[in-house]
This record gives structure tokens, C-alpha cells and sequence, in this order.
């Protein structure tokens, strides 16, 4: 336990600066360093995606066949902004999230599996 008299002298050692300190821009660059490569490995790539599947969606046309990220496979008979409609079967529509349709039938999927619960 520290005595009363010597905690001024203390903090006023610590206080003070030392000479053979580096700059704070030596001392930022490993932090800069690697939010650089966060950028680079990780979200770079994530946008690319996100813009493929974007193209993806808005590019979907009547007629078209395709597989939703679920598994259902069927042809689109009908288009919205946020959603489609999708016949599975004779005189059987469905209507899904755009978002949900995840790529043609027969070709890789656009939209990725998440890996699952």
C-alpha cells in the first residue's frame, strides 16, 4: 500500500513525458494496418456479392426458372418490386421474398448457403 506523502511524487513522475516516447503516428499504424486488411480480406468481397445478387434479382424475368434459397424449384410467372410469384406446379402459385429466389435451375446458386442453424 502506497503512503500518503509519496502518492504526489508518484503522479508527478507519471505525468511526465518520457524522451524516448514514438509519435502517435508510429503507434497508430499497426491499428490502420489492419483495418486495411479487414477492408481488403472481408468486406471487399462482401460487397462484390451483394452486388452479383443484386444484378441477380433485377435482371429476374417472366418465364424465367429458378430455385429459391429454400429448395423449391419453379418458374416466375410474375414480377414486383419485393416479390415474385412463382408456379410450382399446375394451377399452383407461390408468391416468395425477391430476396429469396436464390438462382436459376441448373446453374450455382447466386445466393450462397449460410451454412445452416
Amino acid at each position: 500500500m502506497t503512503d500518503l506523502f509519496s502518492l504526489p511524487i508518484v503522479v508527478a513522475l507519471a505525468s511526465q513525458p518520457q524522451a524516448g516516447q514514438p509519435s502517435i503516428w508510429v503507434q497508430l499504424f499497426p491499428f490502420v494496418l489492419m483495418l486495411g486488411v479487414f477492408y481488403i480480406l472481408v468486406l471487399l468481397p462482401m460487397r462484390r456479392r451483394q452486388k452479383k445478387i443484386q444484378e441477380f434479382q433485377n435482371a429476374l424475368q417472366v418465364g424465367d426458372k429458378v430455385i429459391t434459397t429454400s429448395g423449391i424449384y419453379g418458374q416466375v410467372t410474375n414480377l414486383s418490386d419485393s416479390s415474385v410469384q412463382i408456379q410450382i406446379a399446375d394451377k399452383v402459385k407461390i408468391e416468395v421474398a425477391k430476396a429469396s429466389v436464390g438462382g436459376y435451375q441448373g446453374q450455382d446458386p447466386v445466393v450462397k448457403d449460410s451454412g445452416g442453424l
